[in-house]
């Protein structure tokens, strides 16, 4: 029994050291081969070159500098081959001084370890005229590699900054969404730079080589070129930017140029602030400094920039009341108070307007006349038709994260606080005032609607590569509306030329020009106030915002231009010169045709 349970056994062993070469011979031969192939065949991602941004006359606004980034061999810091390490440390900072050796360990400790065997960045870029005189002295050095490293630069500084936004590190969070970044290293953070990002950065190309035991390469088997260097033109002009940003310097707010079909020619955020700066990391202190300011240089104010439209949404609001509850030419007596409840809604006029209609009210900006309607239209329709336009959403500019702003309405208030609608809310919205808010570029658009009839989606681009960006627009007014703009656009026109209009002791420009003036309040005036402080006497930050957004010419709408100065008080005292001047500067350009 014992033999026969040994020769058992022993057969059971046989067969299973049997079964076990026979998966290494055959059925492993497939893993092993492909293990074998990797360890011989080795595959290199190709970073792509950024693509380069243009003005629409070609000049280049975003560039690539051509440098050079300086990698060492891994494994240095291990102790028989310490000495090398410092060698070559040593080496480099005695050819470039400007490089810190501190930091060199540092990022050279970061990335290397046993798994790594691939060579490691510890300088990302040195100019092409640092190491032109030293190139052959290093790249003759076996543990030392010089390669090809562009690095963004924007020959325009600040000017336009907001728009054309900058390029900065990965982080591990834009690395996580894309994968690529890890081998590019750097990503749209702003602007068109981020918008377009997945385009401007291209694609990543790959070769395959034979490398030996020691990783040396013996043959490279293949090759595919990266997909790169895909151009962006803007419809921006540089050289109208630039003299925009002399007109504006030392205030801060936004200038919007838009073509009445939504191209934008101009736009500026104040203050503006250098994009170089963030190419290769700010100082913490020029960041804490920057992030603090009140003027608030980091925000996009064109699309981020939520303000009371004030006075400047009168038009939309004439329009939807002559079109609904109130006649074309009935008017209200304008008394400068209106009793409400315990309050009293003031107008601006101390002695009133007396009898207004539509257009006075639009040309003298009337407070009375838009609180009276509102009473008639209420805020349904008001709110409906204001959204209608294009407040309280996105434009559908080409600008990242772009905000919606506030009409305010019944609905919204329930949804957003859960309580009770208040008539006197209705008559603060018919000013532009209360919780209602908009960012410029919004007015922008809304201002080309009541120009042309048409409402344009604005764009900054004005080809992707070759493809050429048409312009969208959608159909919003009735047919009602339609008919009853030119009273509206008349209106605008006296705002500007008219010598009780808001505007016209302010305007000099060349061009015949409609617009509409808005003071929007960032701070409520108590009501027992009687004589309320002019603006020029009231503490900077609670003087009101100022807005004059304007088209033009008159006859042929080819133009929006609107300036928001903040805290600038009166819209035509603030800005009437400085649009006076763009469009003179249209007219130099020859962007407008009289």
């Amino acid at each position: 029994m014992k033999i026969k349970f040994i020769l058992i056994s022993f057969a059971l062993m046989w067969l299973a050291l049997i079964s076990r070469v026979f998966f290494l011979a055959i059925e492993s031969n497939t893993y092993y081969e492909k293990l074998s192939h990797n360890n011989t065949i080795k595959t290199e991602k190709i970073a792509p070159v950024r693509g380069e941004i243009e003005d629409v006359k070609h000049r280049p606004v975003a560039i690539n500098k051509l440098g050079f980034k300086i990698q060492i061999e891994p494994h240095l810091r291990q102790k028989k081959n310490l000495a090398i390490f410092n060698a070559e440390i040593e080496k480099l900072t005695s050819l470039l001084p400007k490089l810190s050796a501190k930091k060199m360990i540092k990022q050279y400790k970061k990335y290397d370890s046993y798994y790594n065997h691939d060579f490691i960045t510890i300088v990302d870029f040195i100019s092409y005229q640092e190491i032109m005189p030293i190139y052959t002295q290093l790249n003759l050095r076996e543990h030392i590699k010089i390669l090809p490293a562009p690095k963004r630069y924007y020959p325009y500084g600040a000017t336009a900054a907001h728009m054309i936004g900058y390029v900065s590190r990965a982080n591990e969070k834009d690395v996580k969404k894309d994968k690529v970044l890890k081998l590019i290293g750097y990503v749209g953070k702003s602007g068109i730079e981020k918008y377009y990002n997945t385009y401007l950065q291209g694609e990543t190309g790959e070769k395959k080589i034979k490398v030996n035991a020691n990783n040396q390469q013996i043959e490279e088997l293949s090759y595919i070129g990266a997909k790169e260097d895909r151009k962006l033109t803007l419809n921006i002009d540089m050289e109208l930017q630039q003299y925009i940003s002399k007109l504006f310097a030392k205030k801060s707010g936004v200038v919007i140029v838009m073509r009445v079909d939504g191209a934008i020619l101009s736009a500026s955020s104040f203050p503006e602030y250098s994009l170089n700066t963030f190419v290769s990391g700010v100082s913490h202190k020029m960041w804490e400094k920057l992030s603090t300011s009140l003027e608030k240089p980091f925000t996009n104010k064109i699309t981020h920039g939520l303000y009371p439209p004030g006075s400047i949404i009168k038009t939309g609001l004439g329009l939807i009341y002559i079109t609904t509850d109130l006649k074309p030419y009935s008017s209200v007596y304008c008394t400068a108070e209106m009793p409400l409840g315990k309050r009293i809604f003031r107008c601006w006029r101390k002695g009133g307007h007396h009898k207004t209609g539509i257009t006075k009210a639009i040309r003298e900006s009337c407070d009375d006349y838009f609180y009276k309607g509102s009473l008639k239209v209420g805020i349904k329709k008001m709110s409906d038709g204001l959204m209608r336009f294009g407040l309280g959403k996105k434009t559908g500019i080409d600008l990242p994260n772009e905000f919606i702003g506030t009409v305010p309405s019944r609905e919204w208030k329930s949804r957003k606080y859960n309580r009770t609608w208040y008539i006197g809310e209705t008559v603060n919205t018919s000013i532009g005032q209360g919780d209602f808010l908009s960012t410029p570029i919004q007015i922008a658009q809304f201002t080309a609607l009541m120009a042309t009839k048409k409402l344009p989606t604005p764009y900054v681009t004005k080809k992707i590569g070759d493809k050429v960006i048409k312009p969208i627009f959608k159909d919003v007014l009735s047919d009602l509306e339609k008919k009853r703009i030119p009273l509206i656009q008349r209106a605008m026109y006296e705002v500007c030329n008219y010598p009780k209009g808001t505007a016209s002791h302010y305007i000099d420009s060349k061009v015949k020009i409609a617009g509409k003036t808005g003071t929007a309040q960032v701070v409520g005036i108590l009501q027992d106030i009687k004589s309320r402080k002019l603006e020029h006497e009231m503490e900077y930050y609670t003087r009101s915002h100022a807005w004059f957004s304007t088209y033009g010419p008159y006859r042929n709408p080819q133009y929006v231009v609107l300036a928001m100065v903040e805290h600038g008080g009166h819209g035509g005292t603030a800005a009437g010169k400085i649009v006076s001047r763009i469009y003179d500067k249209l007219l130099e350009l020859k962007y407008i045709k009289k």
